[in-house]
């Protein structure tokens, strides 16, 4: 704090900005930590809930346990528009309506992709900041920095004086804009890499549930 109280205008506004920058990522990575495990543990229970059920109508019963869990959002989804069809075939009085329309099932397959298109979105909403961090956060230091060691060298020039009880105090000043950024960017760049990977593999846990509710579809309503 008194190395800040010290400097300049320039860089009091770069450490700011670099201080914001710090801590909006931390209350992202907090969140984000918290979101991905609700993610992860819920979805792991339905999945276990959801090959131990019987009936997609038992199972669409008790969605609201898996609140966060973005299977349960794709069996939501694959279900709703499996019923559309079912309705469909009632007013035709052919419940088995989707075994000879392919249409039917390519609308499930569409409708889960929509599903885990909107949880992809959701789980990457603001790691693109921690990324952003990450990247900018060194160089606007950097830049504080280099404003920092001119406003230093300027000041030599006018004294007329090059010791080190002279320059030092400058430099130090200068420098601290640089430890802010990577004191900013490290964490961001670690948490950002963190999630990208932990989003991965739910991602891979939805595109495997896709394929396994649209085979059950099939077999049920098509005997294939």
């Amino acid at each position: 704090m008194g190395i800040f109280a010290t400097t300049g205008l320039v860089v009091k506004l770069v450490l700011f900005v670099l201080l914001y920058f710090s801590v909006v990522s931390w209350a992202i990575i907090f969140f984000k930590l918290l979101q991905v495990h609700r993610a992860k543990n819920e979805s792991e229970r339905f999945l276990e809930f959801f090959w131990k059920a019987k009936r997609f109508d038992a199972i669409n019963a008790q969605l609201d346990r898996f609140a966060n869990s973005p299977l349960a959002v794709l069996f939501n989804e694959g279900y709703g528009e499996l019923k559309k069809l079912m309705e469909k075939g009632e007013e035709k009085q052919d419940p088995t309506v989707i075994s000879t329309d392919l249409a039917g099932i390519d609308n499930i397959s569409r409708a889960l992709r929509r599903a885990t298109t909107s949880e992809i979105t959701r789980l990457e909403k603001y790691t693109t900041f921690l990324a952003t961090t990450g990247s900018t956060a060194p160089f606007i230091g950097l830049f504080g920095t280099v404003w920092g060691i001119m406003t230093a060298f300027k000041g030599i020039g006018e004294t007329g004086s090059a010791s080190l009880a002279v320059v030092a105090p400058g430099i130090a000043e200068a420098l601290i804009a640089t430890a802010i950024g990577l004191v900013a960017a490290i964490p961001a760049v670690m948490g950002y890499n963190h999630f990208q990977h932990k989003i991965r593999v739910i991602v891979g846990e939805m595109d495997s549930f896709s394929t396994e509710f649209l085979n059950i579809v099939q077999r049920t309503f098509t005997g294939k």
